[in-house]
């Protein structure tokens, strides 16, 4: 990389860009070297003798000490000296692995910290056989980049290059990345280029030109992409990961936070940089969550491959399905509660339900561009996931929203339609942990999260008065962490047995029977009808010519007017279904 640490034959190399520095020294070991100023604030040092394993830090006009904030390795977290990283000294068990196409992603979010009870990579390396036999293909970790104190959703990172201490060394987490691979799983890791966290972040000091006032996002001041400095510090931060850790793709956090005037912009030329880079001998996958729908980053070539992005997590077919399934009408809820099956359908037909439409959340501005051009594999699907389950007060889980046939019904028609699937931990067995916001700030910075998380429920109705938003789980308390980390024990029992039994079903149907077919499938195929209150059906042809199709209805009542299924090609249906109509709550797919 063109700044951090890196060995040499007899030593190591330092690199800083501080461009409101006047002096830099090197604190190596305890001991102050000089580092010489070059272009543009860089400051450069070489120290033959330096070793992996030697703590550093850069002391800035000969005031504070900083850590590296390209550092690989934080062992006394953001606030401590970095450490020396050899990235060759891992020898790679599975270093043959390429990678799987995208057709066959079912995607398993899950967050290290709660994942297990020891919350580590070792302890999420013990569980990867959970995931084979579940049917998953892809584990996308929630993002690991070292953040302050020893819990955090991650989303509040500061030093990207850093997995955090709290889960274990690098080399741990290379092993857990090497040992999925030796499984069949990709791994995917969640990155955050849109902000860095509130605590332990100390490029305002000496390189405050990382940030504009220009634009503002909902953390401050946005990242300057328009300085090469800044967008070399990212990208190779992309290339960091597929390449020292061997992961299998990223998943870029909203990036609709980004604001970027430059041509190509910052996605654009990340995407081409890691296309570019990662070789075509290796399946790489770059997925967004994209909150205005930019559908542009989606496109394809025309042998069918992402120009860019491989795929977006899908919203609104979360949205869609959740308000189908629990009939909240509050908050983004609101835009979908008029017609939920409306936009279902727009979803499974189309990718978005939102392509350029006026959103009502968003003060009436108009919200997506169009995506029916798309093919389904463009779309993350999920009923859960870490954002819609704990940015709920309480963190509830759907199993505790939903009746039980109106959630199987839901989770029939995710594990079995084109586009690819994403569970988030614990939801294969129903778990009933709630997943909730934590951290571990200091005094100060806590009291302001606590107090601003309730603050943010104040709009709703049932948190109107203080005692009610006091009631909030405080995200500081560690309480509020371990009561978020999934009991495996309750796996086997009723009523979780059955639900992990039914996700394992339906998930070898999809392995088996649907994912070969997904391969050639470049374009949108999908054909989809309304049918009274709660009917739909539709039909894909797949890339072997062959037809799946569905049948639903996501009513209370029967619906009479849905066609006549045909007489074979059954692959799963829960439910009724009868000569005079499908019952309530009721989903079946056939494959001919």
């Amino acid at each position: 990389m063109p700044f951090g640490a890196t060995l040499t034959g007899s030593g190591a190399r330092f690199r800083l860009w501080a461009p409101r520095a006047g002096v830099v020294e090197l604190e190596l070991d305890g001991e102050f070297l000089p580092m010489e100023a070059g272009r543009r604030g860089w400051f450069e040092a070489t120290v033959d003798g330096a070793r992996a394993g030697a703590r550093y830090r850069y002391r800035i006009d000969r005031r504070a000490s900083v850590p590296d904030p390209a550092s690989r390795w934080q062992p006394a977290d953001v606030h401590g000296a970095s450490s020396v990283v050899d990235p060759r000294a891992y020898h790679w068990r599975h270093g043959d692995w390429r990678g799987r196409p995208w057709h066959e992603a079912v995607v398993y979010e899950l967050h290290v910290g709660t994942f297990t009870p020891e919350g580590s990579f070792a302890a999420t390396m013990e569980r990867l056989e959970h995931l084979v036999t579940l049917g998953v293909t892809a584990i996308e970790l929630m993002p690991i980049a070292d953040f302050p104190g020893r819990r955090n959703w991650g989303y509040d990172g500061v030093l990207p290059y850093a997995p955090d201490s709290a889960y274990g060394t690098p080399d741990d987490l290379k092993r857990l990345v090497d040992e999925a691979h030796g499984r069949g799983l990709m791994m995917l890791l969640d990155v955050v280029y849109n902000h860095f966290g509130p605590g332990g972040n100390y490029l305002q000091a000496y390189a405050p030109q990382f940030f504009t006032d220009r634009y503002r996002t909902p953390w401050g001041d946005a990242i300057d992409f328009s300085r090469r400095e800044v967008r070399d510090y990212f990208i190779h931060n992309a290339l960091y990961w597929l390449h020292e850790y061997r992961f299998d793709g990223l998943r870029l956090d909203a990036v609709h936070a980004i604001t970027d005037p430059s041509t190509p912009d910052i996605l654009e030329e990340l995407a081409d940089t890691v296309r570019r880079e990662c070789g075509e001998g290796r399946h790489v996958h770059l997925v967004l969550e994209n909150g205005n729908n930019a559908a542009h980053y989606l496109r394809r070539r025309e042998d069918g491959q992402p120009r860019h992005y491989t795929a977006q997590w899908n919203d609104d077919i979360h949205h869609a399905f959740h308000v189908i399934a629990t009939g909240e009408s509050a908050g983004y809820y609101a835009d979908y509660a008029g017609q939920p099956l409306d936009h279902l359908v727009r979803c499974l037909a189309e990718g978005f339900a939102w392509q350029g439409e006026p959103f009502e959340c968003l003060d009436g501005e108009r919200r997506g561009e169009p995506s029916a051009h798309l093919p389904p594999a463009a779309f993350v699907a999920f009923l859960q996931n870490h954002d819609q389950t704990g940015n709920r007060a309480f963190g509830e889980r759907l199993a505790a929203l939903a009746e039980p046939a109106v959630l199987r019904a839901l989770v029939c028609i995710l594990l079995l339609a084109p586009a690819p699937p994403l569970l988030f931990m614990g939801e294969e067995w129903g778990a009933c942990e709630p997943f909730l916001f934590f951290c571990d700030f200091d005094d100060a910075l806590a009291d302001s999260v606590r107090e601003g998380r309730r603050r943010e429920f104040a709009r709703f109705p049932e948190f109107g008065d203080a005692a009610a938003r006091a009631r909030i789980p405080d995200p500081n308390a560690e309480a509020t962490y371990r009561q978020s980390q999934l009991d495996w024990g309750r796996a086997a029992s009723a009523p979780h047995a059955e639900w992990l039994a039914l996700y394992r079903e339906l998930l070898r149907l999809r392995q088996r029977e649907v994912v070969p077919r997904l391969a050639g499938l470049h374009r949108n195929t999908a054909r989809v009808h309304r049918y009274g209150r709660g009917g739909c059906h539709a039909t894909w042809e797949l890339g072997d010519g062959s037809t799946l199709a569905l049948f639903a209805n996501l009513a209370a009542e029967a619906c009479h007017e849905l066609p006549r299924p045909p007489g074979e090609g059954l692959l799963h249906a829960t439910g009724t279904a009868g000569p005079d109509g499908f019952g309530p709550w009721s989903a079946a797919w056939y494959l001919t």
